[in-house]
């Protein structure tokens, strides 16, 4: 019988072979990919989550456990999107007009399709109406900013002004992080919510449709 235990753990143990054994191993025995993702890969990327904010594990221990987990999502993605299963919810995330820094998106990106919900990244230095086409081209319902910089913070403005002067702000969340920013900034520019680091920013966004 296909061990999803030892599939979240091997994604907690960062080991992308071993992911991929296990995650085809489950496909061959007729796993279903639902549950392949929600009690094999989705539980291990839990756990790293839970272990970075309690400071056991580091940025680097979190993308290689998110680099395996993605080794088992190649596999059953495909089925996923054959058997109809549908994301949790689709987030557009990218680094905000001005700022080129990328590992702490890479990261909620990443964390966020280990918890189950459907990521468009839009890189780095992307301008307000990237986003706004991004939500009308994708129906998303997260919009995620990252700004690294106190220079670009005021893109994040920018960029949920941007969403309201066409019309699309009231259809959809808008999430905000990044090193200099706070709680209150958020709330000054008009943000859903804020989230410190990336395993928060997975609940965050649980919480932002859960409630809409």
């Amino acid at each position: 019988m296909a061990d999803l235990q030892a599939l979240a753990e091997a994604v907690i143990n960062g080991d992308r072979d071993e992911v991929a054994r296990l995650a085809q191993g489950a496909v061959d025995e007729g796993v279903g990919p639902e549950s392949i993702v929600n009690e094999g890969l989705i539980i291990g990327m839990n756990e790293v989550g839970r272990r970075f904010k309690a400071n056991e594990f580091y940025v680097p221990e979190v993308l290689i456990a998110a680099r395996a987990m993605h080794a088992g999502m190649d596999i059953v993605k495909p089925l996923l999107t054959e058997s109809g299963v549908e994301p949790r919810g689709t987030v557009g995330i990218g680094t905000v007009q001005g700022d080129l820094h990328d590992i702490g998106k890479n990261l909620v990106a990443m964390m966020l399709e280990g918890g189950g919900y459907e990521v468009i990244d839009l890189e780095v230095d992307v301008p307000p109406d990237a986003f706004v086409s991004a939500v009308n081209e994708h129906s998303l319902d997260i919009v995620a900013l990252s700004a690294l910089l106190t220079t670009t913070m005021p893109s994040m403005k920018d960029t949920i002004d941007a969403l309201a002067a066409a019309g699309v702000r009231d259809g959809v969340k808008v999430m905000v992080g990044g090193a200099p920013l706070t709680e209150a900034y958020a709330e000054e520019i008009g943000a859903d919510g804020y989230a410190p680091d990336a395993a928060s920013a997975v609940d965050l966004a649980g919480e932002l449709l859960g409630a809409s």
